[in-house]
């Protein structure tokens, strides 16, 4: 049976907001699915196993599940913007220090990694998930986990290596 689960929510949201956020949700709805993700938890909470690494893997579970059902879903909606409403955007061309720019080239960059390395690359890097639990998670072997981690962090490295030195 689960236990404290606001203790849950205090350890966990943050990180799990940030793991969805990395992957490209929008903070609002990154929001939304961490919510929904806790209310899904709190239901079934007299059948889990009070298990920290337990609760971590079934509440990234439940969030990546969704936000891919919440994808899927927009996917076939259509947006109709307000008529008068469009603004003039200037395209201000930042330099390398400024953080809004190195963000844009990061989440630009986690985008173009194939979606099993950036999966595996934001649970143990923002969720910070062991190895164990993100092998366990995903239902590979630890070893598979750690190739993928470095495949990704060599093709982040690629992707920004004209950021060195900055």
């Amino acid at each position: 049976m689960l236990g404290d689960i606001e203790a849950y929510y205090r350890s966990l949201a943050p990180r799990l907001t940030a793991y969805l956020v990395a992957g490209g949700t929008p903070h609002a709805v990154a929001c939304e699915i961490v919510q929904e993700s806790f209310l899904r938890l709190w239901k079934r909470r007299e059948e889990i196993d009070d298990e920290p690494g337990r609760v971590s893997g079934l509440l990234h579970t439940i969030a990546r599940n969704l936000r891919n059902d919440r994808y899927r879903h927009e996917r076939f909606t259509v947006y109709a913007p307000d008529v008068g409403t469009e603004e003039a955007v200037a395209d201000p061309r930042p330099d390398g220090g400024d953080r809004a720019y190195l963000r844009g080239r990061l989440m630009a960059a986690l985008g173009d990694l194939p979606p099993l390395l950036r999966e595996t690359y934001l649970l143990f890097h923002v969720s910070e998930l062991s190895v164990r639990e993100i092998a366990r998670q995903t239902g590979v072997t630890e070893s598979l986990v750690k190739v993928r981690i470095f495949r990704a962090k060599e093709k982040l490295q690629a992707a920004l290596a004209d950021l060195r030195g900055w």
